[in-house]
Protein backbone atom coordinates (compact mmCIF):
# COMPACT_ATOMS: atom_id res chain seq x y z
CA UNK A 1 0.00 0.00 0.00
CA UNK A 2 1.04 3.53 -0.97
CA UNK A 3 1.65 6.00 1.78
CA UNK A 4 0.89 8.76 -0.90
CA UNK A 5 -2.40 10.43 -0.25
CA UNK A 6 -5.03 12.08 -2.73
CA UNK A 7 -6.58 14.91 -1.59
CA UNK A 8 -10.20 14.82 -2.06
CA UNK A 9 -11.06 16.57 -4.78
CA UNK A 10 -14.47 17.46 -4.42
CA UNK A 11 -13.39 19.02 -0.92
CA UNK A 12 -10.85 21.04 -2.35
CA UNK A 13 -13.23 22.18 -4.97
CA UNK A 14 -15.97 23.60 -2.58
CA UNK A 15 -13.09 25.11 -0.18
CA UNK A 16 -12.09 26.88 -3.00
CA UNK A 17 -15.27 28.16 -4.05
CA UNK A 18 -16.23 29.23 -0.16
CA UNK A 19 -12.78 30.99 -0.47
CA UNK A 20 -14.38 33.18 -3.79
CA UNK A 21 -17.45 34.00 -2.10
CA UNK A 22 -15.82 34.80 0.88
CA UNK A 23 -12.82 36.91 -0.36
CA UNK A 24 -16.05 38.95 -3.08
CA UNK A 25 -18.03 39.73 0.12
CA UNK A 26 -15.13 40.99 1.65
CA UNK A 27 -14.81 43.23 -1.15
CA UNK A 28 -18.84 44.31 -1.29
CA UNK A 29 -18.92 42.68 -4.51
CA UNK A 30 -22.55 42.54 -5.68
CA UNK A 31 -23.74 38.38 -5.38
CA UNK A 32 -25.12 39.58 -9.09
CA UNK A 33 -21.24 40.42 -10.42
CA UNK A 34 -19.34 37.53 -9.07
CA UNK A 35 -22.25 35.45 -10.12
CA UNK A 36 -21.59 36.66 -13.80
CA UNK A 37 -18.00 37.00 -13.65
CA UNK A 38 -18.31 32.77 -12.49
CA UNK A 39 -20.37 32.00 -15.14
CA UNK A 40 -18.53 33.31 -17.85
CA UNK A 41 -15.36 31.76 -16.94
CA UNK A 42 -17.46 28.45 -16.81
CA UNK A 43 -17.61 28.81 -19.76
CA UNK A 44 -14.71 29.82 -21.45
CA UNK A 45 -13.11 27.22 -19.30
CA UNK A 46 -15.50 24.34 -20.45
CA UNK A 47 -15.21 25.81 -24.20
CA UNK A 48 -11.46 26.87 -24.72
CA UNK A 49 -9.97 25.19 -21.92
CA UNK A 50 -7.58 25.83 -18.21
CA UNK A 51 -4.94 28.20 -20.83
CA UNK A 52 -8.19 30.48 -21.94
CA UNK A 53 -10.05 30.83 -19.20
CA UNK A 54 -6.87 32.58 -17.32
CA UNK A 55 -6.53 35.09 -20.14
CA UNK A 56 -9.97 35.58 -19.77
CA UNK A 57 -10.01 36.56 -15.94
CA UNK A 58 -6.69 38.24 -16.25
CA UNK A 59 -7.60 39.86 -19.09
CA UNK A 60 -11.62 40.92 -18.46
CA UNK A 61 -13.05 40.54 -15.46
CA UNK A 62 -10.66 43.07 -12.98
CA UNK A 63 -10.80 42.89 -9.10
CA UNK A 64 -13.44 39.63 -8.84
CA UNK A 65 -11.58 37.91 -11.94
CA UNK A 66 -8.28 38.26 -9.79
CA UNK A 67 -9.97 36.83 -6.72
CA UNK A 68 -11.33 33.74 -9.14
CA UNK A 69 -7.58 33.45 -10.53
CA UNK A 70 -6.11 33.44 -7.26
CA UNK A 71 -8.23 30.12 -5.68
CA UNK A 72 -8.25 28.63 -9.05
CA UNK A 73 -4.10 28.97 -8.63
CA UNK A 74 -4.63 27.71 -5.08
CA UNK A 75 -6.42 24.87 -5.80
CA UNK A 76 -4.29 23.72 -8.35
CA UNK A 77 -1.49 23.80 -6.28
CA UNK A 78 -3.67 21.62 -3.93
CA UNK A 79 -4.04 19.08 -6.09
CA UNK A 80 0.01 17.74 -5.45
CA UNK A 81 1.28 17.37 -8.92
CA UNK A 82 4.31 19.39 -7.10
CA UNK A 83 3.36 22.58 -9.51
CA UNK A 84 3.42 25.18 -6.86
CA UNK A 85 2.56 28.24 -7.45
CA UNK A 86 3.92 31.32 -9.92
CA UNK A 87 6.28 33.67 -8.85
CA UNK A 88 3.80 36.56 -9.08
CA UNK A 89 0.53 37.75 -10.38
CA UNK A 90 1.09 39.56 -13.64
CA UNK A 91 -0.67 38.27 -16.63
CA UNK A 92 2.65 37.14 -18.27
CA UNK A 93 3.96 34.80 -15.26
CA UNK A 94 0.25 33.43 -14.69
CA UNK A 95 0.10 32.23 -18.22
CA UNK A 96 3.64 31.27 -18.55
CA UNK A 97 2.91 28.88 -15.08
CA UNK A 98 -0.08 27.65 -16.71
CA UNK A 99 1.60 26.49 -20.20
CA UNK A 100 5.06 25.18 -18.50
CA UNK A 101 3.18 23.47 -15.56
CA UNK A 102 -0.21 22.63 -16.10
CA UNK A 103 -0.51 21.90 -19.59
CA UNK A 104 2.43 20.07 -19.85
CA UNK A 105 0.65 16.49 -18.86
CA UNK A 106 -2.66 15.68 -20.41
CA UNK A 107 -3.85 13.78 -17.75
CA UNK A 108 -3.10 15.72 -15.46
CA UNK A 109 -4.36 18.93 -17.53
CA UNK A 110 -7.67 17.10 -17.61
CA UNK A 111 -7.92 16.57 -14.04
CA UNK A 112 -7.32 19.41 -13.17
CA UNK A 113 -10.21 21.09 -15.58
CA UNK A 114 -12.68 18.94 -14.14
CA UNK A 115 -11.59 19.87 -10.59
CA UNK A 116 -11.51 23.78 -11.63
CA UNK A 117 -15.18 23.17 -13.53
CA UNK A 118 -16.13 22.08 -9.91
CA UNK A 119 -15.37 24.57 -8.21
CA UNK A 120 -16.69 27.25 -10.45
CA UNK A 121 -19.88 25.51 -10.42
CA UNK A 122 -19.84 25.55 -6.70
CA UNK A 123 -19.11 29.25 -6.42
CA UNK A 124 -21.69 30.07 -8.90
CA UNK A 125 -24.27 28.52 -6.48
CA UNK A 126 -22.85 30.11 -3.51
CA UNK A 127 -22.90 33.47 -5.12
CA UNK A 128 -26.86 32.63 -6.50
CA UNK A 129 -27.23 31.39 -2.89
CA UNK A 130 -25.84 34.99 -1.46
CA UNK A 131 -27.64 37.29 -3.65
Amino acid sequence: MSNITSPNLDRLAAQHAQAIISRTTDKKAKASEVDNTVTKALGVLQENGVYACFLYLLAKEGKNGAVVVAEMLDLLDGLGFGWGKPTGNSLEEVLSYISEKVTVDLERLLLAKETLEQMLIYARYGAKARG
